[in-house]
């Protein structure tokens, strides 16, 4: 199984650039199956449900996302009123390791080619706001799942936590990737046992900025350190993914591959 992992999508840049790639990078690359955090989707900050729906119809198969995932309230409807395993609302997930009690799901499960698969999204502690061990709880998810082909996305802001978890998870899952911090490393490896990492992904968005954000509005920030509502910058899209190719019947990666495409 080929899989393209689409890094944080942020704003209309980023979706615009997802619907004007997609199509041909699953052709050009023979990908399987598309995954993607959109997290950031709507202007920087948040997801809806519509723009949810319309990045599923352009083929994304899953969507993971992060801190930002409560701030626009109608999500929680959203996942509230999923209808089926397989729902738009249910293939939209949140960090697994929350509070078990808040709307949503961390982790889906489905098939592509009749290859079963499974999805975990994860937030770190490091810097973030308070939740679950996210070491302990991918074990607790991980006992739960038959699939072989087992994707995490990690959300954190902390490169070691990143790189902790790959190394905990090593030959126990297909990929531990990085999301968050919006701007893509160059450490994309198979580790021995066979699991594939990279610390960050990237964004998928406008590079003309700061990880997104007008650029002005940033440095203004930094300069006064005054409270400024934020926008989404706009110009050079870009968009930050990696392939990962796996073997279907032992779920190990064969390779990890890093792409930025403007």
């Amino acid at each position: 199984m080929k899989i393209l992992f689409i890094g944080d999508i942020f704003g209309r840049p980023g979706r615009t650039i997802v619907r004007d790639k997609l199509k041909e990078l699953v052709r050009e690359h023979s990908i399987d199956l598309v995954l993607a955090n959109g997290e950031n989707a709507a202007a920087g900050f948040g997801i809806t449900p519509a723009l949810a729906e319309d990045l599923f119809e352009l083929g994304i198969d899953v969507m993971t996302t992060g801190n930002h995932i409560w701030d626009k309230r109608e999500i929680i409807d959203f996942f509230n009123s999923a209808d089926g395993p397989h729902s738009p609302g249910r293939r939209l997930l949140r960090p697994a390791n929350y509070a078990p009690e808040l709307p949503g799901h961390g982790i889906y499960e489905g098939r592509k080619n009749d290859v079963p698969y499974a999805v975990i999204n994860l937030q770190g502690r490091v810097f973030m706001a308070s939740n679950d061990d996210p070491f302990r709880k991918t074990d607790e998810l991980l006992k739960q799942t038959k699939a072989k082909i087992v994707f995490v996305d990690l959300h954190a802001e902390a490169t070691s936590e990143k790189i902790a978890l790959g190394w905990y998870l090593d030959g126990r899952v297909t990929a531990v990737v990085g999301t968050h911090t919006h701007v893509p490393t160059a450490d994309e490896r198979v580790l021995p046992g066979g699991t594939a990492y990279i610390t960050d992904v990237g964004m998928t968005g406008p590079f003309d900025g700061v990880i997104g954000v007008n650029k002005e509005q940033i440095i203004t920030r930094f300069l006064n350190n005054m409270p400024t509502r934020f926008e989404a910058a706009t110009g050079d899209a870009r968009l930050c993914a990696v392939i990962v190719d796996a073997d279907d019947a032992s779920g190990k990666a064969r390779s990890i591959k890093r792409l930025m495409v403007s």
